[in-house]
């Protein structure tokens, strides 16, 4: 990359500290002003909608560090992608002709995607199941996939070589890609996503006769809600495809992926796992936004959700040993070589100890225990999607390929603004069941 001018580095670095103050603070600010003339906006009743009022939240030393880190990581990473839209991906990125797929689609896209299957799976049993006790757990499910999609597609568009063409599958099928499908999957599913998650916040704007006098929000309410088990349905059916296609991708490169991860039902073995990682999302979800928002901990449901992974993991421990063992590929797992490493260390923290933990029943009830066996299966899952992804193509490759500090900083920029999202949902929507209705 050439030195950069005087004047472009300039307003790179103004826009990159403005970008995330603007999203940080400007929505507040947005909120004050309204709160400032109440008259517009009675509620049903008469009263006066409660909104959000303005007011510092730097309470202590701890918030006003957290708070200035955030901003830090934003800015840094706003900063790269204006680089990397300038002088393009090879500017910040160690990616090559050779090893054109790395961080950003191994860990945010196939990663991400994964992480946000709680959504269907929790979903599905709620409404296509009828397990109705799961209920509490579907707006939160909804929201992380949600949140898990969007990071996943802002990843693709930063890692794209032309993200003005983004667009281009939707309207030129290519029916015999597996690419193809998973991008119009994925499209589809996410604004599934949107039109599942649009009733929360449609309960919030129907406070409002400011607003449903104006707009038809209270029937495009119902509306939704006489439709939302199709749109459950549908979006289990689109996530089937998309998740498992995922894996349809690598069977594309039989030479070139080590024999450890390769196998032709790899379709199946990343749908079983994003199943568990799913189930397991919901766990953490359920656990950090408990201590965050000081609310009750749904400890007997959560027990069930591990329970219900344990089964899957051992399903997924099963399979692919089944499928390590038609293959011929058993011997494998005793030579000596990094990948050998990265696969134990794989199906061991990520896949068998927590299917123990979660599998006695006395230990799953325990929080602690709860969040740990969540914890390593979602590391689990996202180490098998970097094995695939990159780790297993290095025999074919050579080490050519480790992510530049850059594109960690963009990943980690754009996880933290999901988690700020997350936030920013949860307080001020009723996405979280209230404590009498869950009692």
């Amino acid at each position: 990359m050439d030195m950069l001018s005087l004047p472009l580095l300039v307003g790179i670095v103004a826009a990159s500290v403005g970008i995330p103050v603007v999203f940080m603070v400007g929505m507040r600010g947005l909120v004050f002003r309204i709160v400032g003339r109440p008259a517009l906006w009675p509620a049903a009743g008469g009263e006066v909608l409660p909104l959000p009022a303005w007011r510092p939240r730097l309470t202590s030393r701890w918030h006003a560090l957290r708070t200035v880190l955030m901003v830090a990581v934003m800015a840094a990473g706003t900063g790269l992608v204006l680089v990397r839209f300038v002088y393009g991906i090879g500017a910040i990125t160690n990616l090559s002709d050779q090893f054109p797929l790395g961080l950003w689609i191994g860990l945010d896209v196939m990663g991400g995607v994964a992480l946000a299957a709680g959504a269907f799976v929790i979903a599905g049993m709620a409404h296509i199941l009828r397990i109705e006790r799961f209920e509490p757990l579907v707006r939160p499910a909804i929201l992380t996939g949600l949140l898990g999609y969007m990071m996943a597609v802002a990843s693709l568009l930063v890692d794209l070589g032309r993200p003005y063409n983004v667009w281009r599958p939707l309207a030129h099928w290519q029916h015999r890609s597996a690419l193809w499908e998973v991008g119009v999957c994925v499209a589809c599913y996410t604004t599934v996503l949107l039109l599942e998650f649009l009733p929360v916040v449609l309960e919030r704007v129907n406070e409002s006769d400011f607003i449903t006098r104006r707009l038809p929000t209270v029937a495009l309410y119902r509306f939704l809600g006489r439709f939302s088990i199709v749109f459950v349905i549908i979006g289990v059916v689109l996530s089937t495809l998309h998740q498992s296609s995922l894996g349809s991708l690598w069977v594309l490169v039989p030479t070139k992926l080590h024999p450890l991860w390769y196998s032709i039902r790899l379709p199946i073995l990343f749908w079983i796992s994003a199943v568990a990682v799913g189930l397991s999302m919901t766990i953490i979800e359920s656990t950090l936004s408990s201590k965050a928002f000081k609310r009750g901990l749904e400890l007997d449901l959560l027990t069930d959700l591990a329970g219900y992974a344990s089964v899957v993991l051992l399903i997924y421990l099963a399979v692919k040993a089944a499928d390590l063992a038609a293959r011929g590929a058993l011997p494998l797992l005793f030579e000596t070589s990094f990948q050998t490493v990265s696969f134990w260390v794989e199906m061991m923290i990520g896949v068998l100890a927590p299917a123990v933990l979660f599998a006695v029943k006395s230990w799953r009830r325990k929080p602690g225990v709860l969040f740990a066996g969540a914890s390593m299966v979602v590391f689990g899952v996202i180490l098998n999607r970097l094995n695939v992804s990159m780790i297993g193509l290095f025999p074919y490759t050579g080490n050519i390929y480790v992510p530049s500090w850059m594109e960690i900083v963009i990943t980690i920029t754009i996880v933290t603004l999901g988690v700020l999202a997350f936030g920013a949902a949860a307080e001020h929507l009723p996405v979280f069941s209230r404590e009498e209705d869950h009692a």
